[in-house]
């Protein structure tokens, strides 16, 4: 005869496996949606990353991919342009799950010149050590010497030599295009997604968001798809941080030893202090076309990657216009100048100018460069330009990931 108290403790064991039972099919099925989302989300990366070279093979041109018919996902990218950058926007969907990717994209850097000088004056001189690899296109193939310190001269030359034209290649209709105005959301800065203590974020999928700012920016963060306009100038701060963002004033500066990723766009003069760095993509552009002085001006050991251009004088204008580069510092990029050129810093890629000159204590000298290296070689393959020029590319590829 089975005691009451026994059937009681087996009902309560039955009850407890059956908890437990129960609890292990839960966590089985959430095990195995889990794995299934998983996976989803798994398929839509590889996707969206199959749209994202299927838009660099079909030169960005916008297209919508049709369904996949195992998975059921569905894709469409597009193209804006942002500054002097083109933006790639990728999306992946299916159902309520979507996958989104934003990259700068642009064509692979195919040009092997190392200097072009327009072919305005007298032939280019070099003194010091100078080292030149690439192909140059000058007013003579004939590069001389010129004795303007107590140093030995050597000229170190890879590549061939071509006499110039009297102008410059036509630089890219895009730049002046910054100058006339950029489509933007002109808000206050108290209007700006906020994540966290002075950090600011617009994701490229938004409208480019354009914010006036003071004459001094200063210790805080902007990341994403701004512009910042002032009518005067802007004093960027060292403990300011600038990643993927427009500047647009008409006098630009940037603190010793600021570090950050910029396109600046300034009618008057750019300059950057000691120790800037200035990394890839960045863009240093004056547009000047007035009678006024327009000048970059680059200091000791500053690296910038990506583009330094002055454009918009006319040749008359030329010793009104200049960049002034100095030592110790890395253009890993283009150099584009309509005006006159001071060079003291390496160049790893193309130089492009109307006018070169080199000063000393005592005197100045036109066409001459000294103690320089400019190597178009040492870009390498994969290395994607900003584009100077508006020349038509079949091989596009990705400058950075932006989300």
């Amino acid at each position: 005869m089975v005691k009451a108290h026994s059937l009681l403790y087996a009902i309560y064991i039955c009850l407890i496996v059956s908890i437990i039972c129960g609890a292990l099919l839960y966590l089985a099925n959430l095990y195995g949606q889990l794995n299934l989302h998983y996976n989803l989300r798994e398929e839509l990366y590889i996707h969206n990353q199959s749209l994202v070279n299927f838009a660099l093979g079909n030169k960005t041109e916008a297209d919508e991919i049709p369904a996949d018919e195992n998975s059921g996902i569905e894709g469409a990218y597009g193209t804006k342009q942002y500054g002097l950058l083109t933006l790639l926007l990728a999306n992946s969907w299916v159902k309520n799950d979507t996958v989104a990717s934003a990259h700068f994209v642009g064509y692979f850097a195919t040009d092997k010149t190392a200097i072009h000088l327009a072919n305005l004056s007298k032939s280019l001189s070099y003194s010091g050590i100078v080292k030149l690899f690439g192909d140059n296109q000058l007013p003579s193939t004939f590069i001389e010497t010129a004795y303007i310190n107590n140093k030995p001269n050597q000229l170190i030359l890879e590549g061939k030599n071509t006499v110039s034209e009297i102008h410059l290649p036509e630089i890219n209709p895009n730049f002046k295009k910054i100058f006339e105005g950029i489509k933007a959301d002109k808000i206050g800065l108290s209007e700006v997604d906020k994540p966290r203590d002075s950090l600011y974020y617009n994701s490229f999928f938004n409208e480019t968001k354009e914010i006036q700012v003071n004459s001094i920016v200063s210790n805080v963060i902007f990341k994403g798809n701004f512009i910042l306009r002032s009518k005067d100038s802007i004093r960027v701060r060292k403990n300011t941080v600038l990643e993927d963002v427009i500047l647009i004033a008409p006098k630009i500066t940037f603190e010793e030893g600021f570090k950050g990723t910029v396109q600046a766009f300034a009618t008057k003069g750019i300059e950057l202090e000691q120790k800037v760095t200035l990394n890839y993509p960045s863009v240093v552009c004056v547009y000047n076309e007035s009678a006024e002085e327009g000048k970059i001006k680059i200091k000791k050991e500053s690296k910038i990657t990506g583009a330094i251009v002055l454009f918009g004088n006319p040749l008359e204008m030329i010793d009104k216009n200049s960049i002034e580069i100095e030592e110790e510092g890395l253009v890993f990029g283009d150099i584009y100048c309509s005006g006159k050129l001071f060079l003291k810093s390496k160049v790893y890629g193309s130089v492009y100018t109307n006018r070169f000159f080199h000063k000393t204590q005592s005197s100045n000298y036109d066409n001459i460069i000294a103690d320089i290296e400019i190597n178009a070689t040492k870009r390498p393959g994969y290395f994607i330009a900003i584009p100077l020029f508006n020349t038509k590319k079949t091989e596009y590829g990705i400058l950075k990931k932006v989300l």
